[in-house]
Order: C-alpha cells, then structure tokens, then sequence
C-alpha cells in the first residue's frame, strides 16, 4: 500500500476551509495534517509538519496567497504548493505560478477533479484549471522572458553558480547550509524552469547569459 499524502489547508473562510479538509479526508490516499486562516501561520506549519502539498488561498488577510507561496517555496522546496481560489484574474495565476506555485485551481473544482490536481503536484506535474489554462498560454508566449534566468529566485541563481564551479549537491549544501536533499530539490527546479536535462546544460547556459 502507497504511503499517504500529507496535505496543509490554508483559506480564511472557515466554512469552504472545513469542507475541503472533509473532502480530502474522504480519501484513505490523503491525510490532512493541519489547516490555518493565516499566511504567517501556513508558513510556520509548513515548515513544522513538511507536508507534501499546501492547498493556499490567494485572497487572505495579512501576507496573501503569493507572498506566502513564495516564503513556503523558499522555505520548504519539496512542498508542493497548488492555489485553490476563486480568481481567474490571469496575472494572479502568472504570479502564483513564478512564486513556486505548481497548481492553480478554481473553487468549483469537483472532489475528483481536486484529488486529481493534488497527486498531480505531488507528482511534480503543473496544473491550470481548463477555464483559464488556454488565457494563461497567451499571456506566457507575449510575455517571454528572453533571458530564463529572470525566472530563476535569488537562492536558485547562487545554486546555478556553484553548480557552475563544479560543486556536488552536499558541497552547496555546506557552502550555503542547507541539506544535500534541500539543494537536489532545488536542483531540480532549476533544471525544470531553465528547460534542461542535465546540471552541466544548466551550468552552459548560465555560463552564456551572465547576470
């Protein structure tokens, strides 16, 4: 039998909170380790129970839905982190999608249709609800970034340069202090938004567009 999915629940409606956390429970594949009205708390839960997905509203009081899926990004790149709004404003879905976010579903998604997207992000695959999937192409191909490397974080690009000089994931690891299984996450993101196969085509193409 596959292990559960550990899954974080963070929207500051109480009543859609209970019945997305009832939802998902409903499935023996999920398990829901915890649910919070807040982005500073969402943080600090994500950081204590390392979840495997987040399930983040957009629109919540203090810090809203992209700036705390960038600080969990940052914090916690295993997460997988998928927004579940009832916005299909496309730069919100842009903005979530460059702070880490690998899902961006709207909240009339079904039970099924939401299991579906959770697995998917765990999987590590990228989903956009149907609705606004076909905008959001759009706006991506008249918006291209000439430079790939706009799309990497600050922490990504230091990553970049020492796999540059050559470095092994646990010699990063010591030079910047995070675990050898932190940086091969980060890696692999890298790999993902620069459209590569390898560290040393990443490395090539960072070597051909100096910041």
């Amino acid at each position: 039998m596959s292990e559960t999915i550990d899954i974080l629940v963070v929207d500051d409606h109480p009543l859609f909170r209970q019945g997305v956390v009832h939802s998902l429970q409903m499935d023996p594949a999920f398990r829901v380790v915890g649910e919070t009205a807040s982005g500073e708390e969402a943080l600090a839960m994500a950081q204590a129970l390392l979840p495997e997905v987040v399930l983040l509203d957009i629109s919540m009081p203090g810090w809203n839905g992209i700036v705390t899926a960038e600080k969990i990004a940052m914090a916690c790149p295993a997460t997988a982190i998928v927004m579940l709004t009832g916005s299909d404003d496309k730069d919100k879905l842009l903005s979530a999608l460059k702070a880490g976010a690998r899902g961006y579903v709207l909240k009339g998604v079904s039970a099924r249709e939401l299991a579906h997207v959770v697995r998917a992000a765990v999987a590590g695959e990228v989903y956009v609800s149907p609705s606004i999937a076909a905008e959001m192409l759009v706006s991506l191909t008249q918006g291209k970034a000439p430079d790939p490397l706009q799309e990497l974080t600050e922490r990504e690009r230091e990553i970049l340069a020492l796999i540059g000089q050559g470095l092994t994931n646990r010699e990063i690891g010591e030079r910047i202090f995070l675990s050898e299984k932190t940086i091969k996450h980060y890696v692999t993101n890298i790999l993902q938004k620069l459209q590569v196969r390898s560290r040393v085509e990443a490395a090539l193409l960072a070597s051909r567009h100096p910041r």
